[in-house]
């Protein structure tokens, strides 16, 4: 029987100080709602004193999130303290987490007092906190740089004075697993009472050991572990949250714990996040990044096809992706390529591989990606450098702010042979204008599934690449375009991959007729 592993999410405190990832009281309680239905143990809702929005957006969590702790953060002073107690006063199970650094760089630059200071004051604060709530942890910042003797002498203090849980920050991304677990290791043996309290991790990331440091300190006995969705914080972040569920949950028999987490919302957690606070989870991020169960090597395809356990550790739905990506691009063999076709409903055969892998080849080449709809071309006879069927000619757009006019576009196409064909749409707005109006013009029915615009170039003049993903008769096609326009790069974008639809149709019918069925 493993034992629990607490895991405190603090996204909404120590992750939303990270630059750029602030969030309004609406935008915390979504997110709190979020980690409610993750199954997150803890949720350290903000720093109360900080700001009045901060009060109100801790004490609204309080009241609406059940079944889940509610933490407020403090420091070692009085204001602190109260404002906090007064912000988790609606929970049913509510923490004062306060905290006071012991480094002797902090002690002395920072906070101008001696240890025996800092001694009393932490003493004094998990006292009053203690008295406010039955709840209290115990945070000694920037811990990995403070003296072990002091640190034994700090915490077995504050647990005499009520902290339950111990939390042991690595507040600058100091340590190295080695370290963490041995300091871990000597806190268990020499902490008077810790045999009454739970000891935490907090690590932050700046040499990218925030996740290895973290379960190094699980492995040594930790029994709470500090994280962030998407690891997110000051500086460089801090421990992912995601990284150390998957991490114990794969690995058992070497963690020895297990969490509460739903692992199945893990990916719906991070996109919510991602969304709330605009920034795009990287490809290459484990868990829950775009790359994170997607194979390209040729290599890899084939162990994949033949069992995905030969590269994949982890299910992909046991985090909420819907399945693994073989990604066909130039490190790409046969085997993928001809599996990818079949699933297309295409039979590939054995004299038919070597052409089609060249043509493949030299394609892979050229683009980062080869899409399913490439792949058909190429294997239709498709060529790249064929007459477009459709050309945008001109555009217009109108777009409604403040008043009760709706976006119009209004476009003119020119087929291959010369034909001119001009429509206009309304829409919700001037993207999906330009997607009814294309629509209406091409009569290619479509649906837009993915938009979005990227800058190429800095300065007021910078060049925006458009994409979209379309869906057309159940495949999917891409298109792409750059203007320093980004309305007219969407438009160009939309035709772009509108054509790949046609081209790919009429080489499909012109397949059929020529096998008779």
């Amino acid at each position: 029987m493993t034992e629990r592993l607490i895991i405190f999410d603090t996204t909404l405190r120590d992750g939303e100080q990270s630059p750029g990832c602030t969030l309004n009281r609406m935008q915390k309680l979504r997110m709190a709602d979020t980690l409610v239905q993750l199954g997150v143990d803890v949720i350290e809702a903000g720093y109360p004193n900080a700001s009045q929005d901060d009060f109100d957006a801790v004490r609204a969590i309080a009241t609406q999130a059940h079944g889940i702790t509610v933490c407020g953060l403090a420091r070692c002073n009085e204001s602190d303290i109260e404002a906090a107690a007064k912000a988790i006063e609606p929970a049913a199970s509510g923490r004062i987490h306060v905290f006071i650094a012991a480094s002797p760089i902090h002690r002395e630059m920072k906070l101008k007092m001696t240890r025996a200071q800092v001694l009393e004051r932490a003493i004094k604060g998990v006292r009053q906190a203690r008295a406010r709530c039955a709840d209290v942890e115990f945070s000694a910042e920037d811990a990995t740089r403070a003296e072990p003797d002091f640190l034994i002498e700090l915490f077995s203090a504050v647990i005499e004075a009520g902290a339950s849980t111990i939390n042991v920050p690595d507040t600058v991304g100091f340590t190295t697993p080695t370290e963490y677990r041995e300091l871990i290791g000597l806190l268990r043996r020499q902490v008077r009472g810790i045999e009454h309290a739970v000891l935490s991790t907090h690590c932050h990331n700046d040499l990218g050991l925030a996740v290895a440091n973290s379960l190094a300190g699980v492995e040594a006995g930790a029994r709470q572990v500090e994280c962030t969705v998407g690891g997110i914080g000051e500086r460089a972040g801090n421990a992912a949250l995601e990284e150390i569920v998957m991490a114990v949950r794969t690995r058992p028999e070497r963690f020895g714990v297990h969490t509460r987490i739903v692992t199945p919302k893990i990916y719906g957690a991070a996109r919510t996040l991602s969304s709330l606070i605009a920034q795009p989870i990287p490809r290459n991020k484990p868990i829950v990044g775009q790359n994170a169960f997607a194979h390209e090597s040729g290599i890899h395809q084939h162990g994949m096809i033949a069992d995905r356990s030969t590269y994949e550790i982890m299910k992909p739905e046991d985090i909420g992706v819907p399945g693994s990506q073989l990604i066909l691009g130039k490190h790409s063999g046969k085997a993928a390529v001809r599996d990818r076709l079949g699933q297309l409903g295409y039979e590939l055969h054995e004299d038919e591989v070597e052409p089609l892998m060249v043509r493949y080849k030299h394609l892979a080449d050229r683009k980062k990606e080869v899409f399913d709809a490439d792949l058909e071309a190429l294997y239709l006879g498709v060529e790249p450098g064929d007459e477009q069927p459709w050309t945008l000619a001109n555009l217009h757009v109108t777009t409604a702010i403040g008043n009760t006019a709706e976006p119009t576009a209004s476009i003119t196409l020119r087929t291959a042979d010369g034909h001119v064909v001009r429509e206009a749409a309304v829409g919700d707005g001037p993207i999906d204008a330009i997607a009814r109006a294309v629509a209406r013009a091409t009569q290619v029915p479509f649906k837009l599934i993915d938009y979005n615009v990227q800058s190429v170039t800095q300065g007021g003049d910078a060049q925006g690449r458009a994409h979209v993903r379309l869906t057309a008769d159940g495949r999917e096609y891409r298109g792409q375009s750059v203007s320093t326009d980004v309305i007219e790069a969407s438009a160009r974008a939309l035709v772009d991959a509108i054509n790949r639809i046609v081209s790919v149709s009429q080489a499909r019918l012109r397949s059929l007729k020529a096998t008779g069925t």
